[in-house]
C-alpha cells in the first residue's frame, strides 16, 4: 500500500509533495510524496541506491529538487540554502561523522549551540547540558579524533541537538553500533521524542527503525512503494520482494533475534 499525500495544511511539521529529483540520466527521486506529524518519528527504508540520503539533502538544501514542493512549518523551502533550513530549525546527522576532528566534544558541540547563542558563555553552558545528556560528559575535554565509535555517534547527535531543531534528520546514526550501543541510543531518541522533537530516520538496523518508528516509508528506485506501521510495512509483499527477504521482519522477529 502506497501512502496518499496528506494536505499541506494538515498539521504535519514536514511534507513532501512530488518532490523530484534527477542526476543526468537517473531520477534518484521520483515524485515522492510523505509528511512527518509533529512528535513523530518516520523510518525511512530501503535498498542501497534507493533515494534515502538525496531526500535528506534536499530537505536539507544541499540539492535543489528539480520539481515539487518541500513544506516545513507551512513554509516552502525547497529553494532555501541549507544555512536557511538550519535557522528554521532541522537539523541532520550524517552517515560518516563529521566532528571537527582536532577540537573537543565541548568546542564541537558549542559552535552548534552558538546558532542561538552568540555569546560564547551561554553558548558553552548549553553545550555542557547537551554533553551531560547524551552521555559524553566523561569526555568532554577529549579531542574528536580519539572518541570511539560509539561517542562520534552520540557526539554527531549531540552537535545536532544543540542547534535547537524541532525536526530531526537521522542519517544511519546505529550503523556499526553493538546491540547494547543500539539500545541506549534508541533510549535517547525516545526522550528528545518526549520533548517534542520529530524525527526522519533513516537505517539499516531494521530491529532498530521498526522499534523506534511509528510509521516507516519504503523507497525503491527513486519510488515510495509502501508506507504504514512497522507491522504492516513488514508483510508488505512489495516490501518483502525489494528490501526485507522472503520472511520479512516484525517485532515479533526482532524477539526471537
Amino acid at each position: 500500500m502506497v501512502m496518499e499525500p496528506r494536505p499541506l495544511s494538515d498539521g504535519s511539521i514536514l511534507a513532501l509533495d512530488n518532490a523530484r529529483k534527477g542526476f543526468g540520466g537517473l531520477v534518484a527521486v521520483d515524485d515522492v510524496s510523505f509528511h512527518i506529524g509533529r512528535g513523530e518519528i518516520v523510518g525511512l527504508i530501503g535498498p542501497n541506491g534507493a533515494g534515502k540520503s538525496t531526500i535528506v539533502n534536499l530537505i536539507m538544501g544541499v540539492h535543489r529538487a528539480d520539481g515539487g514542493k518541500i513544506i516545513f512549518n507551512g513554509e516552502n523551502i525547497v529553494s532555501y540554502r541549507t544555512d536557511e533550513v538550519v535557522k528554521r530549525g532541522i537539523a541532520r546527522t550524517f552517515q560518516v561523522e563529521k566532528p571537527l576532528l582536532n577540537m573537543t566534544v565541548r568546542g564541537n558541540v558549542m559552535i552548534g549551540a552558538m546558532l542561538h547563542n552568540p555569546h560564547r558563555d551561554e553558548a558553552m553552558a548549553e553545550a555542557e547540558k547537551i554533553i551531560e545528556r547524551v552521555g559524553l560528559g566523561r569526555v568532554a575535554h577529549h579531542l574528536a579524533k580519539n572518541l570511539t565509535a560509539q561517542d562520534r555517534k552520540r557526539l554527531e547527535l549531540a552537535r545536532t541537538i544543540a542547534t535547537r531543531p524541532s525536526l530531526l534528520l537521522l542519517d544511519e546514526c546505529m550503523a556499526g553500533l553493538t546491540p547494547e550501543e543500539i539500545d541506549q541510543t534508541l533510549e535517547l531518541l525516545r526522550q528528545f521524542r518526549a520533548d517534542g522533537l520529530s524525527m526522519l530516520v533513516i537505517e539499516h538496523v531494521m530491529q532498530a527503525v521498526m522499534t523506534i518508528s511509528d510509521r516507516v516509508i519504503v523507497l525503491d528506485y527513486g519510488k515510495l512503494i509502501c508506507g504504514g506501521s512497522p507491522d504492516d510495512v513488514a508483510c508488505d509483499p512489495k516490501v518483502i520482494e525489494a528490501y526485507l527477504g522472503k520472511r520479512g521482519y516484525s517485532r515479533a522477529t526482532a524477539a526471537e533475534s
